[in-house]
């Protein structure tokens, strides 16, 4: 069943739409992978993390490995949800705009 359609303006922050689509492609993320792939420093990581968890959209996992802390994330059901509905309601703004949305090789012919 595909998600109803339904703008979320906390999904739609540019730091927050790349980080849910990074965990909606995965199961669990380690906290540096999110680092890492979205530029981010661990406060700004963090900061947003917390944003997306009282939300209800993320799991934040920590675990000991030896002296270590690990953190991992997931999008929660609820959060793919959202996600979902989000995307849904994207393309559905392009549809009515009447634009064809081509992948970025096939606009360079």
């Amino acid at each position: 069943m595909s998600a109803e359609p339904r703008f979320d303006e906390l999904i739609h922050s540019p730091t927050r739409l790349s980080l849910v689509s990074l965990l909606a492609a995965t199961e669990w993320a380690e906290f540096k992978y999110l680092r890492d792939e979205a530029g981010l420093s661990d406060s700004a990581l963090s900061k947003q993390l917390t944003t997306l968890e009282e939300a209800g959209y993320v799991d934040i996992r920590k675990s000991f490995v030896g002296k270590r802390a690990r953190t991992s994330v997931r999008l929660s059901p609820l959060g793919r949800q959202a996600f979902a509905s989000h995307v849904a309601a994207l393309q559905e703004i392009v549809v009515r705009s009447g634009l064809a949305v081509l992948p970025s090789d096939a606009t360079t012919g």
